[in-house]
């Protein structure tokens, strides 16, 4: 025979009125700690974002820094207060345990994230630091670890280039970071340097006047520095005379004044019966580009 126990005989009420008389003094304490909660939340978190994000803001723009850095800098700080005003308003509610169980939870969190996006937070820091010291802006183009690419834009985590061949690059920014830059485009003068290969029996001066001639006449070449000819080796078959012509890269395209200068060049030897034994090969220099000229 199975015997049935009432409700009330094992602690558990049987009714709305009995649960109100056992749990209703407990239901209140904890509405009323919510609503402590909840209050001390808003309050803290709003006056906490006004003057601590302002204070950010206007120390920020006072220093001169970019509005990219500012935003980002107010976003961060933020997060920061809205993690602060939330374990603020918990100690302010009595929530000792779940606040340290949320800060041991949280720390716990931070650590494995950490870890899993170390990368992602190498190019962000990264990212910040190139908008900050502009080592290259939008429109240069720029060579590192044997890559050439015009800067199209620059965003947090990743920066896009377009090559010579209009294909698209995506480059993390730690990489362009840690690595070695060079942007021709930094200055307002680049020196464009070609060789060229003449014969043993051809007049070094009169070549040396052609040269310095096809520089001046060339569309993009700066009066000063002038351009120059110099001899710079003495091959098996020939005497190598390099031409020397500056431009500026902000106003004119340096592949199209190198070709534009060197064809002017050919044409003129050739006018002059000028020899040329062998194809000739471009020390740039700066630029760090080979190529084979007639």
């Amino acid at each position: 025979m199975v015997m049935t126990v009432p409700l009330q005989a094992q602690g558990i009420p049987g009714t709305p009125q009995e649960f109100l008389d056992q749990y209703g003094p407990e239901l209140v304490q904890l509405a009323a700690t919510v609503v402590v909660f909840l209050v001390a939340f808003v309050v803290i978190y709003l006056v906490a974002r006004v003057v601590v994000g302002g204070l950010t803001r206007r120390a920020l723009e006072a220093r001169g820094f970019k509005p990219s850095i500012v935003s980002i800098s107010t976003s961060v700080v933020s997060v920061l207060v809205l993690v602060a005003s939330l374990a603020l308003a918990a100690t302010v509610a009595g929530f000792g345990t779940v606040l340290a169980a949320f800060a041991t939870l949280s720390g716990a969190l931070a650590l494995a994230v950490g870890f899993a996006a170390q990368d992602l937070i190498a190019n962000f820091v990264a990212g910040v630091f190139i908008i900050k010291d502009e080592p290259f802006v939008t429109g240069d183009w720029i060579e590192w670890n044997g890559n050439v690419g015009v800067v199209r834009d620059i965003q947090l985590r990743v920066t896009t280039l377009d090559t010579f061949d209009n294909e698209q690059v995506t480059v993390p920014n730690a990489e362009l970071a840690n690595a070695v830059v060079t942007n021709p485009e930094a200055n307002e003068e680049l020196r464009l340097t070609y060789d060229f290969g003449v014969g043993y029996e051809d007049d070094i001066e009169q070549v040396k006047e052609i040269i310095v001639d096809a520089g001046r006449d060339t569309d993009g070449v700066l009066d000063e520095p002038e351009p120059a000819a110099l001899v710079t080796d003495l091959g098996d078959s020939a005497v190598v005379v390099s031409g020397r012509v500056w431009i500026n890269p902000r106003e004119s395209g340096a592949a199209g004044v190198r070709a534009a200068f060197v064809q002017t060049v050919k044409e003129r030897f050739d006018a002059a019966g000028v020899d040329m034994p062998y194809p000739t090969t471009e020390v740039t220099g700066e630029m760090s580009v080979t190529e084979t000229g007639a």
